[in-house]
C-alpha cells in the first residue's frame, strides 16, 4: 500500500514539475524574454531550450510509467530533477534572501527526494500460474 501511495505521489509530483517547466519555457518563448532561473546552470536563451525539451521529456516520461512501461527510466528522471534541485539550491553558490525563500526550496527538493523514493522500480510480485483445468 505504501509503495502505492509512493508511487502516485511520484507521479503527481514529476508530472505537475514537467507540465510547470514546458509550460514556463512556453511563456518566455511566446513573450520573446529571457528566464534567469540563477539555481539552474543553464544561461538564459538556452534555458529556455532547456525546459523546454526536459519538460516535455519528463511528460512523457510520467506517462510511459503510468502505463507501466519503463519503470527505470522514470526514476532516471526522478534522479535527475532531485539531482538538479539539490545542487542548484544548496550546492552553488546561489543565496537566498531570508527564511521565505529558503523554505519553498527546501520543500521542492525535499518533495523531488519522496518523488525519488516512490520511482524507484520496485520488483513486482510474480503473478500465479494459471493452468487450464482439466475436464
Amino acid at each position: 500500500m505504501l509503495k502505492a501511495l509512493l508511487r502516485f505521489y511520484s507521479c503527481i509530483f514529476e508530472g505537475l514539475l514537467a507540465l510547470f517547466a514546458a509550460g514556463l519555457a512556453c511563456v518566455s518563448l511566446a513573450s520573446h524574454s529571457t528566464l534567469n532561473l540563477g539555481f539552474l546552470p543553464w544561461p538564459g536563451g538556452r534555458l529556455t531550450y532547456v525546459l523546454l525539451f526536459s519538460g516535455l521529456a519528463g511528460v512523457l516520461t510520467v506517462l510511459m510509467a503510468i502505463a507501466g512501461k519503463l519503470r527505470p527510466l522514470f526514476f532516471l528522471w526522478s534522479v535527475l530533477v532531485f539531482a538538479v534541485l539539490f545542487r542548484g539550491f544548496f550546492l552553488t553558490s546561489y543565496s537566498f534572501a531570508g527564511p521565505m525563500s529558503f523554505k519553498p526550496a527546501a520543500y521542492l527538493t525535499v518533495g523531488a527526494f519522496v518523488g525519488m523514493i516512490g520511482a524507484f522500480p520496485w520488483p513486482r510480485k510474480p503473478e500465479p500460474v494459471r493452468r487450464p483445468q482439466k475436464w
